[in-house]
């Protein structure tokens, strides 16, 4: 299982989702461009000294990403078609989330194979993306025992 940011815009909550995966033993990869560059300083402010504790792989962009996966696109979504509490995770899923300010464009939600709400009170937007992909990421784990030992 994998978590893959499509081109992140804030470096804290990329260091929080990378430190989520060091702790989960979850592997990241961030599409680029990112909305900031991207140095050890950058993130290290939230991933503290896990960052070096996850592989993390960078791509140019979504094409490079693509010619790469490996297993199903999970795409955490608003606009989801499957709520978390139904929906069926598997080992090797990429679990993917847009950029903070604008998503995925229409084309990348399109290409996702499962698309994933987590379901939120009445008028409320959406949560901040480190605290979904937790979320995400532990619900994955348990479906597929995949919590480190």
């Amino acid at each position: 299982m994998r978590i893959a940011l499509y081109q992140p815009d804030i470096a804290g909550n990329v260091g929080a989702i990378l430190r989520t995966a060091a702790c989960m033993g979850i592997g990241v990869d961030l599409i680029e461009p990112m909305g900031f560059t991207w140095s050890a300083k950058a993130v290290a402010r939230s991933g503290m000294d896990y960052v070096g504790a996850v592989d993390v792989v960078r791509h140019v962009d979504w094409d490079a990403f693509l010619a790469q996966v490996q297993g199903r696109i999970v795409l955490l979504t608003t606009k989801g078609a499957v709520r978390l509490d139904v929906a069926e995770f598997r080992e090797d899923d990429v679990l993917l989330m847009g950029s903070e300010g604008t998503g995925v464009p229409e084309d990348v939600h399109a290409r996702a194979d499962v698309r994933v709400l987590i379901p939120m009170r009445p008028g409320l937007r959406s949560m901040n993306i480190s605290v979904a992909t937790g979320i995400v990421a532990a619900e994955a784990l348990r479906q597929t025992g995949g919590w480190p030992s």
